[in-house]
């Protein structure tokens, strides 16, 4: 392991991360609260840290990052991210700096989970600042800063590979670099639409800024203490709904879309089983909540079609504290916590892909039991799937799983009922924000012990990265030659 490369393109990382914090400093500048002060010293220490540590370990040339020095590359990045990115709320007034910190891994994991009890006391500069980490987070600060290492002679494919949410790396660009810009771009331009189409809803340029950077992230983050139900606008609720699936949706195609590909949507199999599964998880929901929550279908509709995109897009936003629902279209909501989005999207959770083939692989099983001799390959769309990938998604399940399950003993553990518990570990592996139980829609997750939240924490980097890029640091053979 090179330890120099590593720690230089952290520390270009981290100045990408420092600079970012001006945009929040205007902000609170603008409207002249307390976070200047907090913003402006945590950007001189995040940039003073980013070109420290790129000065001290220069790079060779070429330099050339192989596949372990990725991972641990992302997997630093990530922590660096998260601890520099606690600073402005630990020095504007946090109770703690694990309170800060949570609140910072959150924000950049686009889980959304908060410790905040009243979101609105919060300087507008810091709530800017908590809203961009989503931003930052979703597409990857990663991502983003392999559009600049090819300039620096650094190539970025191994990167790329570790931080592209999903179990497979699109390349759209015979470049990596033109690939991360492909990405970016989309992502923009959908953030600036979704800001002008709330800008007509009657939110103001302030609000609709940092509640676009939450539903493009799909991260949650809210600057109102009732989240979305706080401006009980069926039009807000519509243009949110909508711009949460599209978030859920794998990049990749959208860029296909503004290519003039429109067809290469429906031919994508996983955006069909996304697509059909919302449509039939809301049609459940609206039916189940018609009538005991809501007495019109067009009400139903529009809270159970928020609520199921919120959630299987793993945003978080509300407009419905879903817990006083029928246990039905409860059980339905916890059903998506596990599934996710697509592959390639902003959103967390086992992802729509890996569903889809660990259902055909348990059906190709069930087939062998009755035709033995019968060779039966395994395919996504016209693709044929290898068998590593198959076993690598395998692999994955049953990590989550066994994460869930020992994360969630370890908060019973600290005195955590076990609702909460596993609600708070699915909702953080997930990336999801609110759970069930204390951590529900309405809730927070202030009452957490402190070594809760430090558990759930690491649940969250695990999430955003995909599980594998975090604890193949923890297998001896790694370190190994």
């Amino acid at each position: 392991m090179r330890w120099p490369i590593a720690l230089h393109v952290t520390g270009l990382i981290l100045l990408c991360v420092g600079l970012c914090m001006f945009l929040p400093l205007v902000c609170g500048w603008h409207y002249g609260d307390s976070s200047v002060a907090p913003l402006f010293l945590s950007l001189c220490v995040t940039v003073l840290a980013g070109v420290f540590l790129m000065f001290s370990f220069q790079r060779p040339k070429p330099m050339v990052i192989n596949h372990r020095e990725g991972m641990v590359i992302v997997s630093l990045g990530w922590a660096a991210c998260a601890f520099f990115g606690a600073l402005p709320f630990a020095l504007g007034g946090f109770p703690s700096f694990t309170d800060a910190f949570f609140e910072s891994v959150s924000g950049f994991t686009t889980t959304g989970a908060s410790i905040l009890t009243n979101i609105e006391a919060l300087p507008k500069g810091l709530l800017f600042w908590r809203s961009l980490t989503h931003w930052l987070g979703g597409m990857g600060i990663i991502v983003l800063t392999i559009a600049i290492l090819p300039f620096l002679g650094v190539g970025g494919m191994q990167l790329y590979k570790a931080e592209v949410p999903g179990p497979v790396a699109d390349k759209l660009q015979p470049r990596i670099k033109d690939t991360a810009m492909s990405l970016w771009k989309v992502y923009v331009l959908f953030t600036v639409i979704q800001v002008a189409l709330l800008l007509c809803g009657g939110m103001d340029l302030f609000e609709s800024i940092c509640h676009a950077f939450g539903t493009m992230a799909t991260g949650g983050f809210s600057t109102r203490n009732a989240s979305i139900a706080a401006y009980d606008s069926a039009y807000i609720d519509g243009v949110i709904t909508f711009f949460m699936l599209v978030a859920g949706v794998n990049f990749a195609l959208h860029f296909q879309l503004f290519r003039g590909r429109p067809l290469a949507l429906w031919r994508d199999p996983e955006f069909r089983f996304f697509g059909v599964l919302v449509l039939v998880l809301t049609i459940v929901v609206t039916a189940s909540v018609r009538g005991s929550s809501y007495p019109s279908w067009t009400g139903a509709l529009r809270f159970a079609s928020f609520q199921v995109a919120s959630i299987i897009s793993t945003t978080g936003y509300a407009t419905a504290d879903y817990e006083l629902w029928l246990p039905l279209p409860q059980g339905v909501l916890l059903l998506c916590m596990f599934i996710g989005g697509c592959a390639g999207s902003t959103a967390g959770g086992i992802k729509c892909m890996r569903v889809m083939l660990l259902f055909k692989h348990a059906y190709r099983e069930l087939f062998r039991l009755v035709h033995p001799r019968a060779v039966l390959p395994l395919k996504f769309g016209p693709k044929l799937v290898k068998e590593e990938v198959l076993t690598s998604i395998w692999g994955f399940f049953v990590l989550f799983i066994v994460l869930f399950v020992l994360s969630g003993l370890a908060l019973t553990a600290m005195g955590v009922d076990v609702l909460t518990a596993f609600a708070a570990v699915v909702a953080c592996i997930g990336n999801i924000g609110p759970g069930l139980g204390e951590v529900g829609p309405v809730d927070n997750y202030a009452a957490i012990p402190v070594l809760g939240k430090w558990v759930l924490s690491f649940c969250m980097l695990l999430g955003r990265l995909e599980i594998y890029t975090v604890l193949v640091l923890f297998v001896p053979e790694f370190w190994r030659k």
